[in-house]
């Protein structure tokens, strides 16, 4: 009988599959673990809103405390899961406490990546709200700023810090930015945005060091012994996924928590948001995905079938990023190799819809400032349409 759930990570993905249980009529223990202080907020406006100063601390937060409260849940916060035991059903605490479940969620989440001699005084990562409240507090005192990896997070920041007035440069070992994420054609668009913006990109160079004056970073040396001045540095260079707490567990651990179509990692146990790998039957692939709306449906999914409805997740994902004047945004996946099409507008004018395709089927559509055209566009993904080859490609992969 289902009368204990426990969900490791006070999150987005946790939140869901919490207020989705309650919602779907579950009435039994509910046990929340985060490991940081705050209640569940949201992570998208911290390298945006937040950074910038255009919101509060308090505005990224995803429920009030009436809300928090009609949940009736332990929310057990500054607290960090240090193991699982899947044989006795427990989930192991910092300080020696074992929680009971039925089922359990993992919703831990990812940790930024990081480099060498990057624990020196000035030199940043960005993933929780009290990161982004020092680097702004940093940002204020307007230092030369070196962005070190220039995909989602590193280009958004990059994005706000020169709309402060600051001296940017944005660093990459690959040849554009958001390569992996889009491909070259629209990664050579982002990085004429930010040189329209006067950030300066060192592309296609990677970081040798930090150079440092008492503890203090003072200079980026890239691998071709360029020395960059910063008195501030974010490295942003992706993440993994957060299982280190799991390694003894015995639960199936690749690039996530890996799970079947259902989100399930083993009996009882699920994951969902940044943390589960999953197989996704629309697409036929296992993915792993780091996008806030994901995190609301796979949470929703996983309280569902904890609850008996049995239904694979089979999203289209959607995600976006914002950066100066310009909104990008996506449905889909964007394989490595994918054949690029623009559909809408046209990328001269900064206003366009691109569909991606694989395999002769549209995989993925992005627009580029076109928001109604782009959700148009949206039923070529999920109707797996031919790609349409008949247009002329814009570019490569």
């Amino acid at each position: 009988m289902l009368r204990n759930v426990v969900i490791v990570g006070a999150s987005a993905a946790g939140l869901a599959t919490a207020e989705a249980l309650r919602n779907k009529g579950y009435d039994g223990s509910l046990t929340l673990v985060g490991d940081e202080p705050h209640l569940p907020y949201d992570r998208p406006p911290l390298s945006k809103q937040v950074l910038s100063g255009a919101w509060q601390p308090e505005r990224v937060r995803l429920r009030d405390d009436q809300a928090i409260g009609r949940l009736d849940a332990d929310f057990q916060l500054g607290r960090r899961a240090t193991g699982l035991d899947i044989v006795r059903r427990k989930v192991l605490l910092d300080g020696g406490d074992r929680l009971a479940y039925d089922a359990l969620v993992i919703a831990t989440g990812v940790t930024p990546r990081r480099l060498p001699g990057d624990d020196l005084a000035g030199v940043h990562v960005l993933r929780t709200l009290d990161d982004a409240l020092t680097l702004r507090t940093h940002l204020l005192a307007r230092p030369k700023v070196v962005v070190v990896g220039a995909g989602f997070l590193g280009a958004e920041v990059a994005a706000v810090a020169r709309t402060m007035g600051l001296d940017v440069t944005l660093v990459d070992p690959l040849p554009v930015p958001m390569r992996r994420q889009f491909g070259d054609r629209v990664g050579a668009l982002v990085g004429q945005l930010h040189s329209d913006h006067s950030v300066a990109l060192r592309l296609g160079v990677g970081v040798a060091r930090f150079r440092d004056s008492a503890g203090r970073v003072v200079a980026v040396e890239l691998a071709d012994g360029t020395k960059l001045d910063a008195d501030l540095v974010v490295v942003a260079v992706g993440s993994t996924p957060a299982t280190g707490w799991l390694a003894d567990s015995g639960l199936p651990l690749g690039n996530g928590v890996e799970c079947g179509a259902r989100c399930q990692a083993a009996p009882g146990i699920y994951a969902a948001g940044d943390v589960a790998s999953w197989h996704n039957p629309h697409f036929g692939v296992r993915m792993r995905v780091e996008h806030r709306l994901n995190a609301t449906e796979q949470g929703m999914a996983v309280a569902a079938d904890i609850l008996g409805e049995q239904r694979p997740f089979a999203p289209v994902p959607y995600f976006w990023s914002d950066q100066y004047d310009a909104r990008i945004q996506a449905y889909g996946i964007f394989p490595d190799g994918a054949d690029v099409t623009i559909v809408h507008g046209s990328p001269d004018d900064r206003s366009f819809v691109a569909a991606y395709g694989h395999e002769g089927k549209v995989v993925g559509v992005l627009g580029w400032n076109s928001h109604r055209e782009l959700r148009k566009h949206r039923k070529l993904v999920v109707d797996h349409a031919p790609h349409p080859a008949t247009r002329t490609p814009e570019g490569e992969r």
